[in-house]
Order: C-alpha cells, then sequence, then structure tokens
C-alpha cells in the first residue's frame, strides 16, 4: 500500500484527456481537488480548461443557509469576479496562474483579507492594478455567473465545487484531503476516468472525516 506522499510513477498512458475544472477560489476542497489535478498533468496528456464558478450565486436561493456563511460567500465573490476580469482582458491562459496565486495565499498563507490579497497576486502576476475594479462590482457578474451555470448545469444543482468534466462527462468531486501525489494520483485520476466512461455512473459518496490538509509553501 503506498501513502499520499509516494511520488512513485509506474506508467503514463498515451491518450489525451479533455477536461474541464470549475472553482469557487475560496473553496479549499477545489483547491485540494486542483492540486490533485495538478499532479496528474505532470504525468498524463490531459487538456484542462479551468472555468470559475461562485458559492454566492450557488447558494443565493438557499434559505436554509446560515447567514454568517451567506455573507461571506457575498463578500468573496471578488475573486471569481476578479478572475472572470482578467480572462475577458487577457484570455483563458490567465485563469490557472490566476487561481494557482489566489489560492496560495488565501488556503496556504489564510490571507482572509481581499484588499490585500487582490492588489497582491495582481502585482505578483504583473497584471494591471485596474482589474480590482470589476471585482468590487457587477461589471462581469453576467460573464461570471454564466461560466458558473454553464458547470452546475452539467451536474445539477445539488453539488458544489468543485466540477469536474472528462472527457464531456462531469462530476461533482472528488471530495480529497490530502491531494495525492505519484502513482497514488494516477491511480485516483484512472478511476474516475473509467467512472466518466461509463454512462450508467452517478453517485459515489461517504462523510468527510477529515479537513483540507494542504502542502505548505514556503516564503
Amino acid at each position: 500500500m503506498r501513502s499520499v506522499t509516494d511520488t512513485t510513477v509506474e506508467k503514463t498512458p498515451a491518450t489525451r484527456t479533455a477536461v474541464e475544472f470549475w472553482f469557487d477560489p475560496t473553496c479549499p476542497w477545489a483547491w485540494m481537488t486542483s492540486r490533485w489535478v495538478g499532479e496528474v498533468e505532470q504525468h498524463r496528456d490531459l487538456d484542462v480548461t479551468w472555468h470559475v464558478m461562485s458559492l454566492f450565486v450557488l447558494n443565493e436561493h438557499n434559505e436554509d443557509m446560515p447567514a454568517a456563511y451567506k455573507e461571506a460567500s457575498e463578500r468573496n465573490q471578488v475573486y471569481s469576479r476578479l478572475v472572470t476580469a482578467a480572462r475577458l482582458r487577457r484570455g483563458q491562459e490567465v485563469v490557472k496562474p490566476l487561481y494557482d496565486a489566489l489560492g496560495e495565499q488565501i488556503h496556504h498563507r489564510q490571507q482572509q483579507d481581499p484588499q490585500q490579497v487582490v492588489p497582491a497576486v495582481l502585482d505578483q502576476l504583473g497584471l494591471e492594478a485596474d482589474l480590482a475594479d470589476a471585482a468590487w462590482t457587477d461589471e462581469v457578474d453576467a460573464a461570471m455567473r454564466e461560466s458558473h451555470r454553464d458547470g452546475i448545469e452539467r451536474v445539477g444543482q445539488d453539488v458544489g465545487t468543485p466540477v469536474i468534466a472528462v472527457d464531456g462527462v462531469a462530476f461533482f468531486g472528488p471530495v480529497i484531503s490530502p491531494a495525492p501525489k505519484g502513482q497514488q494520483a494516477l491511480d485516483l485520476w484512472d478511476g474516475v476516468v473509467a467512472a466518466a466512461r461509463y454512462p450508467g455512473f452517478f453517485e459515489l459518496k461517504r462523510s468527510r472525516t477529515t479537513g483540507p490538509v494542504f502542502d505548505t509553501v514556503e516564503d
């Protein structure tokens, strides 16, 4: 049995796989899953397209959602708006680097103030400072909501983030912690691909027994 830190790799199938990944930048579970996909990309031929979704949009009509959570998700819309604004100006290739930079600040460094995080990541990536203007307005909301709608309509309303589509077949999840490395990451990926290729597969779930476990990031 391999540990989650085992980086040994035994096989590398040559078939290219089209992958789409929807994330809310503030979701720790989406972040864990994205790190796993990044690990798999090093050993599998994946064509990954990254898209934003929004936990605020997902839950805005959910009357059972705790008020504090709804307030936080509304406040954190700035990040999905920022990624959307950058994509509209710079193109699809900016989405993943911006997600990576935001995730490092939000999840690893536990920076909670968007007023600090947004200018920091724009400066880090050499992006225009005025992209921040769209983060605190509804200027790009139509495009952000369209991206969200595209992902969520593939899996249904009773899910969350992340959403992954493998060769056009979409799932919520997988929800994992920590993100596996090496052969374990590939074994999990091959299982997801196999499930996506079976048209009758719909759901597999168990209760979470741990929270997000992040790799450390050194300053």
